[in-house]
């Protein structure tokens, strides 16, 4: 019997694999939150400052500004000026202070302080601000403090309290301490926040971050030259890109370079010895930065690193720019970059004199010396001097009546609804007296005329600490709907057991 053949089946169309992966939406990019506050119509502003101090006090003060102290020079002029109102009392006063929290937060001296951003805006959320602190005990403790003002029923609750008390009180229940961080060995020296989500410290133990010194050999991310043992990182400054660092440190004349996507030291760059010499660093001084920051002048980034009576400028070529003390001779505290307008900048250093000097490191305002000619065997040598940046202007000092140390500062921008730019300066000194000034927007301006007393001094409140450090932020307007919000004022318990319900 013949067998039959089987039918064939026709071969099927190849089919293309079908990706049954889901695509993952991209992220979307969050707007930036602006670092300059708006000024809205006669609104007060409220300004946040925390101090810390060699007492092992952590103290928290508001200061509000009142409208006629906000407002700007032509909006003054538009108004007449009043002295006493209707009933013949005296004018209110520009500032008003009140205490807000006062922690006793390490157990021995407060070294560096360090304020976060504010939280993204969510619909019907508060926004949080972190704090950050270093100590001599080697902790750092973060705390959560509110980036809005005290509501008004929180006010009227607490007449009583600052009816009692010396200085007036005025405490906000979000404002309390979420943990500690043991991740170095020695004194804490350093703290910064590049961005909310990131925080940097550096310490003694000569580690920047998180890493730990190793007990036997040099400990990792040393900063010692060769032969010679880790002695600590004074400072450092994280570029606005956040992909490069510079470190200083104690008993080194350099500074290195780091590369934040990888966690590597880059590079090192020794300072010459005659631009040390020339700053005052000389054969019988350290010749070790204390202080440097991050900048920017006609367009370009520049660096800037502070030595005990001096501050030299660096181009990004590495090269010494200019220096700025000149021929002041006072010890330098703190340095910070300030914007003025459009792209020009200026650099404000506080001294030992009470004063807080603002120098512009653009290229028509740096001047030359004059070169001196050396006799050497017969033959004129000309000696080579750095150029000296030239002094807009200062905030206090002898003639505003100040004569301490200003430890530390802090400059607020704001802008008006015209888009004119002015500025709150919170100022600290070991005396323990925290000044508010205000400074307009043709203060910083350049007119020739050189070292101008610039500034209107608004309000000085009296710690009764021996402050080491200040850090200080314009408070956000409280959003609609969270001004009479009960949440608020309940205890911590409270909240607990609402979350344990859920």
């Amino acid at each position: 019997m013949a067998k039959r053949k089987r039918d064939v089946p026709q071969e099927a169309e190849p089919v293309e694999r079908q990706n049954l992966k889901k695509p993952k939406p991209k992220p979307q990019k969050v707007a930036p939150v602006p670092t300059i506050h708006k000024l809205i119509g006669n609104q007060p502003v409220t300004i946040q400052i925390v101090a810390g101090s060699y007492d092992r006090v952590l103290h928290g003060i508001t200061a509000a500004v009142t409208p006629s102290a906000v407002a700007t020079p032509a909006k003054k002029k538009k108004k007449k000026k009043k002295k006493t109102s209707e009933n013949g009392t005296s004018a209110p006063k520009p500032v008003t202070f009140a205490d807000t929290f006062l922690f006793d937060a390490h157990s021995s001296s407060i070294r560096c302080l360090a304020l976060s951003p504010a939280s993204v805006p969510v619909p019907g959320q508060t926004q949080k601000v972190l704090l950050a602190t270093g100590s001599t005990d080697e902790r750092i403790n973060i705390y959560n403090l509110s980036a809005h003002p005290p509501s008004t029923r929180s006010a009227e609750d607490q007449k009583v309290l600052s009816s009692i008390t010396p200085r007036p009180v005025l405490e906000n229940n979000k404002n309390r301490e979420l943990g500690t961080l043991l991740h170095h060995s020695s004194n804490i020296t350093r703290l910064a926040f590049p961005n909310r989500s990131k925080l940097l410290s550096a310490s003694e133990d000569s580690t920047i971050g998180c890493p730990v010194p190793k007990l036997e050999g040099r400990p990792s991310g040393d900063t010692a030259a060769a032969g010679g043992g880790p002695q600590g990182v004074n400072d450092f400054a994280v570029h606005p890109s956040n992909k490069i660092m510079l470190s200083v440190s104690k008993g080194e004349h350099c500074m290195r370079l780091w590369n934040l996507e990888t966690g590597k030291k880059a590079r090192v760059l020794n300072f010459e010895k005659a631009a040390l010499v020339e700053i005052g660093e000389g054969r019988h001084s350290t010749g070790e930065a204390r202080r440097i920051v991050w900048g920017s002048a006609d367009g370009e980034d520049e660096f800037a690193v502070g030595f005990e009576r001096d501050v030299l400028v660096y181009g990004m070529d590495c090269r010494p720019k200019c220096r700025l003390m000149g021929d002041t001779k006072t010890k330098v505290h703190e340095m910070e970059y300030v914007k003025t307008e459009g792209e020009e900048t200026v650099v404000a250093v506080s001294t030992e004199d009470g004063r807080v000097c603002f120098f512009s490191t653009a290229k028509e305002m740096v001047k030359t010396p004059k070169v001196e000619e050396k006799k050497e065997e017969g033959k004129k040598k000309a000696a080579e001097k750095l150029p000296v940046a030239t002094m807009v202007a200062q905030l206090g000092g002898s003639k505003a009546g100040i004569t301490g140390r200003v430890k530390d500062f802090t400059v607020l921008p704001v802008e008006d609804e015209e888009g004119q730019r002015s500025w709150f300066i919170v100022t600290a000194g070991s005396d323990g007296r925290v000044r508010l000034w205000r400074l307009q927007a043709g203060d910083l301006r350049s007119t020739g005329e050189t070292g101008r007393q610039v500034g209107q001094l608004l309000g000085t409140y009296e710690t009764q600490n021996r402050i080491t450090c200040l850090g200080a932020f314009i408070m956000i307007p409280r959003p609609d709907g969270a001004e009479e919000s009960e949440f608020e004022f309940e205890s911590e318990e409270s909240e607990d057991d609402e979350s344990d319900d859920e």
